[in-house]
């Protein structure tokens, strides 16, 4: 119904029919490492989206935590740190069948958001796990990323959500609560 084969965008080429080119700073911004200013937006960050592709598909995980709880090492690496949450592993065990990750980082209040892409490696080498001991939580493992690309990313799709306006966070009293959703899946 909604995928009429007539309607249906086949190639790139009829893609970019449907939009103007990007502007040449768009495309000027994607550089290879962490500008300063890249760093400074990773250290003011309490939460990203980890996006991963594995042999069972894709997965978007939600990381969070302090700002600056990812850390930055120089201009190419990135060291995560991984508690143990739900324990599914998807994520982790997709970058163990492809290292190719991407990353969208938020940083409250802001507009815009910060990406990263590049390819990721697992390590449980013991003094990289305690590097990240000022939480009092015990880091299970460490994703090192070693960054392809860096970039800010435009801020519309922020402001058109309204993410940050307190207004746009009322809907806590609409929305299914945990319980109903865990009675959900227990009664399958």
């Amino acid at each position: 119904m909604y995928t009429k084969p007539e309607y249906i965008v086949t190639t790139k080429e009829q893609l970019r029919e449907r939009y103007s080119a990007p502007h040449e700073l768009v495309v000027k911004k994607q550089i290879d490492f962490l500008a300063p200013y890249g760093q400074k937006l990773i250290s003011l960050s309490p939460f990203f989206v980890l996006a991963t592709v594995g042999e069972k598909g894709v997965d978007v995980s939600p990381k969070g935590g302090y700002p600056g709880f990812v850390k930055t090492v120089g201009e190419k690496t990135l060291l995560i740190p991984d508690y143990a949450g739900n324990n599914r592993l998807d994520g982790l065990q997709n970058i163990i069948d492809n290292p190719q990750v991407g990353l969208t980082f938020f940083i409250p209040g802001y507009n815009e958001v910060f990406r990263v892409n590049g390819k990721a490696t697992i390590s449980i080498d013991p003094s990289l796990c305690e590097f990240f001991t000022d939480t009092g939580k015990k880091v299970k493992c460490a994703i090192v990323v070693d960054i392809e690309e860096a970039f800010i990313h435009c801020g519309q799709a922020i402001s058109l959500a309204k993410l940050w306006n307190i207004e746009s966070q009322s809907n806590a009293d609409k929305t299914p609560s945990l319980d109903e959703i865990i009675g959900f899946h227990k009664d399958r």
